[in-house]
């Protein structure tokens, strides 16, 4: 089905028509290897197999399936508690600690506008608070 075209796929359901002049599936592989003889030829699975999702969405292009990993919302507070607890934990463990793949905690952080830090910015940050409490102490 590969070597189908949408424009073949249109084709196959004019093919069909509709109303009281619709063809059956055996009448339309027949006309279908008549009119494109070039073609390997059809079966009847295979028009099925365009004519569902068209009368399902009303288009016969290629829907590409988004799989988004489901996360509870418990998790992904979990998730950014221990990235606000130590803000230079990388990804990775981050994934390891939380039974999460990689990329989803990629995706999570992105989503929340916490993306992946470089470490050495964290740390310079980090050690310009410890720096400033440190002279802060010792004016007291």
């Amino acid at each position: 089905m590969s070597y189908l075209t949408e424009l073949l796929k249109i084709e196959l359901l004019m093919m069909i028509g509709y109303g009281d002049r619709a063809r059956t599936q055996c009448e339309v592989v027949r006309l279908f290897r008549e009119t494109h003889p070039d073609l390997p030829p059809l079966n009847q699975g295979t028009i099925s197999k365009i004519e569902a999702p068209y009368r399902e969405m009303g288009h016969v292009r290629k829907v590409p399936s988004k799989r988004q990993a489901v996360v509870d919302d418990d998790t992904k507070l979990n998730l950014l508690l221990a990235l606000e607890e130590n803000p230079i934990t990388p990804a990775r463990q981050l994934a390891r600690d939380s039974n999460l793949n990689h990329k989803t905690i990629l995706k999570i952080l992105k989503y929340e506008k916490k993306g992946p830090y470089k470490m050495q910015a964290v740390l310079k940050s980090y050690l310009k608070m410890i720096q400033i409490d440190e002279w802060n102490f010792a004016i007291y």
